[in-house]
């Protein structure tokens, strides 16, 4: 099969339609690129512009308010329990920090020549560079914009044969934003905020041939053959001296010069781009026969636009190497928005066009965070998960003082969405997500599953104390209800409404699926971490008391998971929120093989759902690849991701709640996986989830738990090879069907050929 390594299109994305553009990023700056031929616009990000410094925003009326809120709750008077939460439990002021757009770079060319040919825009996923070239006058031009992170800096190099060269203007621009601009020297401008974060941003320039000169807040460039610009920015987040620090990192990149910067940006984005390839075939009905006609028409397909390609998907046609091409591109969003040192991917990665987004283009904690890195394990980019493990720490401070003066207890908490600053106050005055606890419970079991994979013991000991302040915060506040069941109160289930049988619709509850389901991940990894690192015994058999009083998951009347503690009706049955699923995916609670009854209360649950109108946006959409991956569909999974392809992918391939939300990439990236490799800590499955559709395929270096790499192979819907590479000593299983294959490994040991039936 050809190589699924570049989007490329015809023509220049539409200036207006940000979605068009191609995005490029080293983790802490990011770029959309829309290579215009006459006009070039290249949008910009750093990740720490965020419009303004921390706040404590804490309610003083919480803590008194809170067993007044149970008992109404007890009562059964949820709108009056509801209005007090509204009045004693938001944050004051109501709203976090937002993320924000840095600017533009816009370049004018004046000496353009008439009559464009031979267009081509592409972004190369073999070594991240967003690329356009044309001719115009029988003249050739080309265009590479990179974003390096061992240089930390965005490079924009123009080149053109035409002996008259290139001759443009560029300036950066942040609209009424700005508090300043101007001139450093002949070849270099910027641009200062001090409104809120205070930041420089800064671009310097370099020609072969012609004359550059910098003017009011313009580079200006006549008749060169080569104009290379890099391009920085550094706020008060990280830096005393923001001006400073930028002119630094650009004098060493102009130093080590374009072709150096080039070829050790590539070098290090391979390192982790490199570790896992995916190759698909087969007819769209799982055809066994003559694979090769499937694999040339696959193959011719990438000879086609990538927006001439999903407009085709969308019509009906078969095209696996775009999904091979979507998995791919995954992982190259997450390497380009989050490295170690840098915040983590918020709700648009890094990317964002506003100073006001979408829910601040923030961290939305109560799913859409956590699905960020739901690939960055099993799709072998573990240092990829570190800035979500770094703003835990970040986090940790602002969390304790919350939990102490809102409810009295020791530990940690946060609410559903977070900052740059780890504010961990509630956000909002949305009843249906505002005042839910759960969030770090939640961050705490991406610890444990990076622990899982890796076995890494030193990781685990370092985040240790977020581990177990989160579980002090519990078991300070949970409360025993009227069956001697340790609940939260008060919680919601994400972002759902239930009804009451008198018709009451309501929110807040006393304890609903998803906390228990939760609770049940966390304090099992709490217990194992307290053997694992021989240590706080008492505290695990706190834990362990605690953990035999929480509610278990229950099927409801209607066949499928309750999501509330009673079995309340739902006012929107289509819901995207499919919170009482969490212990199918990503928690292991709900199983085919351990607990068939739930896992086919699960399936109902989902047919509900979708029977009404469920999984409308991108990211619930991909929650619903990953379920039927756990249920061991892979035909339904696959149903579902060619639907997240034709509803809910834009043409540059981002993900569209709608708007643009990144989690739906990463959640379906992740789901691509796991229907091929799925593990638990003893056990790894190959193919429990192959669709017929992908008769034949390979693919290499994912991981499961226990530190093991995977690579296999299949042919007409039958295993044929697999490799198992062990990072640390193991021993387990390798299940394949029916046949369940004992393994013991030594570290750096592999084993081939032992897992199959030919």
């Amino acid at each position: 099969m050809a190589n699924e390594s570049l989007l490329w299109y015809k023509q220049p994305a539409n200036i207006d339609k940000w979605t068009e553009a191609l995005p490029v990023g080293n983790g802490r700056l990011g770029a959309m690129v829309f290579g215009g031929t006459q006009f070039e616009r290249i949008q910009f990000n750093e990740d720490s512009v965020w419009s303004g410094g921390y706040r404590d925003r804490t309610n003083p009326f919480a803590k008194k308010e809170l067993e007044n809120i149970r008992s109404l709750l007890r009562a059964g008077k949820i709108n009056e329990a509801e209005d007090l939460t509204r009045y004693a439990f938001t944050g004051t002021p109501e709203f976090q920090r937002c993320y924000q757009t840095l600017g533009d770079l816009f370049i004018n060319f004046y000496n353009l020549p008439g009559g464009i040919n031979d267009y081509k825009r592409s972004l190369s996923l073999d070594d991240a560079i967003a690329s356009t070239s044309f001719t115009a006058g029988g003249y050739g031009y080309r265009r590479e914009v990179l974003a390096s992170n061992p240089a930390d800096v965005i490079t924009v190099k123009l080149t053109t044969d035409n002996p008259d060269g290139i001759s443009l203007d560029a300036r950066l621009v942040r609209g009424r934003y700005s508090e300043k601009t101007g001139t450093i020297g002949d070849n270099m401008i910027y641009l200062s905020n001090f409104d809120g974060m205070e930041f420089h941003w800064v671009m310097s320039a370099e020609q072969t041939g012609g004359k550059i000169n910098a003017m009011g807040e313009y580079i200006i460039v006549k008749n060169a053959k080569e104009v290379v610009f890099y391009i920085t920015a550094v706020t008060e987040f990280r830096s005393k001296d923001t001006l400073g620090d930028c002119k630094r990192i650009l004098s060493k990149a102009q130093s080590c010069g374009y072709e150096t910067i080039r070829n050790e940006h590539i070098k290090d984005y391979s390192s982790l781009e490199s570790r896992v390839s995916l190759s698909l075939s087969g007819g769209e009905q799982g055809n066994k026969q003559g694979s090769q006609q499937d694999n040339q028409q696959a193959g011719s397909k990438n000879e086609l636009p990538t927006d001439e390609r999903l407009k085709n998907v969308k019509l009906g046609e078969t095209d696996l190497g775009l999904y091979e091409l979507y998995f791919r591109y995954g992982r190259y969003l997450l390497i380009s928005c989050s490295r170690p040192g840098t915040l983590p991917a918020n709700l648009q990665g890094i990317w964002c066009n506003d100073f006001l987004a979408p829910w601040d283009s923030k961290y939305t904690i109560n799913i859409n965070t956590q699905m960020n890195y739901w690939l960055a394990e099993n799709c072998n980019l573990p240092e990829c998960h570190n800035p979500l493990f770094e703003h835990m720490f970040r986090m940790a401070p602002k969390a304790a003082e919350i939990a102490q003066s809102m409810y009295g207890a020791r530990g940690i908490v946060a609410h559903h969405n977070t900052d740059i600053w780890g504010d961990s106050a509630p956000q909002d005055t949305w009843i249906p997500a505002t005042y839910w606890v759960m969030s770090l419970a939640w961050f705490c079991l991406h610890i444990w599953e990076h622990y899982e994979y890796t076995l890494c013991g030193d990781f685990l000991a370092e985040h240790y104390d977020l581990m177990k302040n989160t579980c002090l915060f519990f078991a300070d506040f949970l409360i025993e209800n009227e069956r001697g069941e340790l609940v939260v109160s008060p919680s919601v289930s994400p972002e759902n409404v239930y009804i009451l049988p008198d018709g009451t619709h309501g929110t807040l509850c006393e304890g609903c699926t998803m906390d228990s389901q939760i609770l049940d991940e966390l304090f099992n990894a709490m217990k194992s971490t307290c053997r694992i690192l021989n240590k706080d015994a008492d505290f695990a058999e706190l834990i362990e008391t605690m953990h035999k009083k929480l509610p278990k998951t229950k099927t409801g009347k209607n066949g499928g998971i309750m999501e509330w503690h009673d079995d309340y009706g739902e006012a929107e049955p289509g819901h995207r929120h499919m919170s009482h699923l969490f212990a199918l995916f990503p928690g292991k609670g709900i199983s085919p093989d351990t607990t068939p009854g739930l896992a086919k209360a699960a399936r109902k649950t989902l047919e509900m759902r979708l029977s009404h109108g469920g999984g409308h946006t991108g990211w619930s959409r991909a929650c619903i690849i990953n379920f039927y991956a756990m249920l061991c569909d892979g035909n339904e999974a696959f149903h579902h991701l060619k639907e997240l392809m034709c509803h809910s992918t834009l043409e540059n391939l981002f993900d569209d709640h709608p708007p643009f939300q990144i989690d739906g990439n990463f959640g379906a990236t992740a789901a691509i996986a796991n229907m091929l490799v799925q593990s638990t800590p003893d056990a790894v499955y190959l193919l429990r989830a192959l669709p017929e559709a992908w008769s034949n395929g390979s693919v290499t270096g994912l991981c499961a738990r226990g530190g093991l790499t995977i690579d296999i192979t299949w042919t007409s819907g039958n295993l044929s090879n697999a490799i198992i590479r062990a990072k640390k000593d193991y021993t387990g299983t390798i299940v394949y069907k029916d046949t369940t294959h004992s393994i013991s490994l030594k570290a750096g040991e592999s084993i081939e050929n032992q897992f199959y039936i030919p």
